[in-house]
């Protein structure tokens, strides 16, 4: 054969020729393939877009809304709901016999008290009239805040100092009423200081979480 080709040099350029040509085909086939795909690749994309959308549109995602009535009845097993808790010291004076006499008669106690106070809302006492969804709201009436727990921390509080009269035993009552007070003085201290607003602000702040996670995006919280 090779012996037919260097005999006929004609033979030899068309071969040639005809090899050239077939590469030139095959690359431009691959060149207008690789443009064909370039242009046709956002349309396939901007095609799903579109169909997507439409699909959304006749086939929208349901927009689910629980019941008001079941979620009040999910809230209020919550029972007491304890929004804020309050550190207090005091510092009480508690006497007897503070006369002309004191120095025999004489009682007299300096108290150091810590406490703490626990405010919330008792969310038992809410009815199912207490939540209404109304204009895409759910509205929210809550109880009021109230304190839970006014107490002493017996384990930091103590008797500072004590003055007793020369003819007058301890007064064992007088320590009694002085942690008494003790309670009184720092529950009117965390209520001096707004703990039932912060409580139904904390209050608000929690349950307003939870009732969006529900479902519920907007809830309003209504007054008495």
């Amino acid at each position: 054969m090779q012996k037919f080709f260097q005999n006929h040099p004609v033979w030899s350029f068309l071969l040639a020729a005809l090899m050239a040509l077939l590469i030139f085909s095959i690359v431009v086939v691959l060149a207008i393939r690789e443009t064909t795909l370039d242009l046709v690749s956002p349309l396939t994309q901007a095609n799903q877009s579109l169909n997507t959308q439409v699909a959304e549109f006749l086939h929208p995602t349901p927009t689910i809304i629980p019941d008001p009535v079941t979620i009040i009845h999910a809230v209020r097993s919550l029972a007491r709901l304890e929004t804020i808790h309050y550190s207090v010291e005091k510092i009480i004076t508690a006497e007897v016999g503070q006369d002309e006499l004191k120095f025999l008669f004489g009682d007299k106690l300096l108290f150091v008290a810590h406490g703490y106070v626990i405010a919330g809302i008792d969310l038992q006492k809410m009815e199912t009239k207490d939540m209404v969804f109304k204009d895409g709201a759910l509205q929210v009436t809550l109880p009021e805040t109230e304190i839970f727990v006014a107490t002493l921390d017996n384990d930091l509080s103590y008797v500072y100092d004590r003055e007793t009269g020369l003819f007058r035993r301890n007064d064992i009552e007088l320590e009694t009423k002085a942690r008494q007070a003790a309670e009184a003085a720092i529950q009117a201290a965390a209520l001096d200081d707004g703990i039932l607003e912060q409580a139904r602000t904390n209050a608000e702040n929690y349950l307003s979480r939870l009732l969006s996670s529900l479902g519920y995006n907007q809830v309003l919280f209504v007054t008495q």
